[in-house]
């Protein structure tokens, strides 16, 4: 049994079908990226792992036990954390306490002044901005605080809803360098990402998903050498 399995899901919403028996897996310490055109499913999948949504038939099974049922708050004690699209933070609380709201869970409470420290290590200007409001940050700056409140969580599994939409390059690279780093120290994550390139180039693997199917899978390597790949997302 793999960290994480997805098996033959359906979800909707209300008697709208997004994604048709949807099948993926995950191992633990694995960077995985979803692909696909704006409106695949990728989004869905991830609302669904988190428990936002619940799919019609299948499951989602994880550290061998099934989660498809259960509310997202369980789910974020269980481990799994989601950083959504748009970064969606508190505009009118400091950095700080932005980053302490993704620690109110019972795993990772009582660690929240350790667990800030490697958030400011990993992303040090955030150390400089800790006590201004989060409304007044660049994006940039913005889009880390919504990954080091994740971090916050202690995550076995991070999601990450397009977490470059509106940088620019420079600080794509910066974003995509530190998801790498946290991977590396042992959080499983799950991708989602407009930028192919810069997603695969950091992934083990990855599925691409085109109007709620899976079409494709395998190396993310070899899926960002794929001529169907490089025709649909890079233009080539």
């Amino acid at each position: 049994m793999s960290f994480l399995e997805i098996a033959n899901i359906d979800v909707a919403y209300g008697d709208i079908e997004v994604l048709f028996d949807v099948s993926l897996y995950i191992e633990k310490g694995e960077v995985l990226s979803v692909i696909g055109a704006n409106g695949a499913g990728k989004t869905t999948t991830l609302k669904t792992i988190s428990g936002l949504l619940h799919p019609k038939k299948g499951s989602i099974i994880f550290n061998d036990k099934r989660i498809d049922n259960l509310s997202p708050e369980i789910i974020v004690e269980r481990g799994i954390i989601h950083v959504p699209e748009g970064r969606r933070l508190f505009p009118f609380m400091s950095v700080e306490e932005n980053l302490e709201m993704g620690s109110y869970n019972s795993r990772a409470y009582d660690d929240r002044f350790e667990t800030m420290k490697k958030v400011f290590d990993l992303f040090p200007r955030l150390k400089e901005r800790r006590r201004q409001l989060a409304g007044t940050l660049s994006g940039g700056e913005r889009q880390m605080v919504a990954v080091g409140r994740g971090l916050m969580a202690k995550p076995e599994i991070l999601m990450f809803d397009e977490p470059s939409l509106g940088l620019a390059p420079i600080l794509v690279k910066d974003m995509m360098t530190a998801i790498k780093e946290i991977a590396d120290k042992g959080t499983t994550i799950i991708l989602v990402e407009q930028n192919i390139h810069a997603s695969l180039n950091i992934s083990n693997r990855a599925y691409v998903l085109e109007q709620g199917y899976v079409v494709n899978n395998g190396d993310a390597k070899q899926l960002l050498d794929d001529p169907s790949v490089q025709k649909a997302f890079l233009g080539i």
